[in-house]
């Protein structure tokens, strides 16, 4: 089996399992879920923070 071949199945195997990329493509943009999750971690981070001040005070 030649390395051709080799990528034609690979590529097909994700084909039929929905997880195709153009491989032009450039990197994902963040996806809403990714979005969210950094806002979580960025007001846990600032809730930490105040009440750290307020302690200290």
């Amino acid at each position: 089996m030649t390395v051709t071949d080799m990528n034609r199945l690979e590529q097909a195997a994700r084909v039929s399992m929905g997880e195709f990329q153009d491989p032009e493509a450039s990197a994902e943009p963040l996806t809403p879920h990714h979005t969210l999750l950094w806002g979580i971690v960025l007001a846990a981070a600032s809730t930490i923070l105040l009440i750290a001040m307020f302690q200290l005070t």
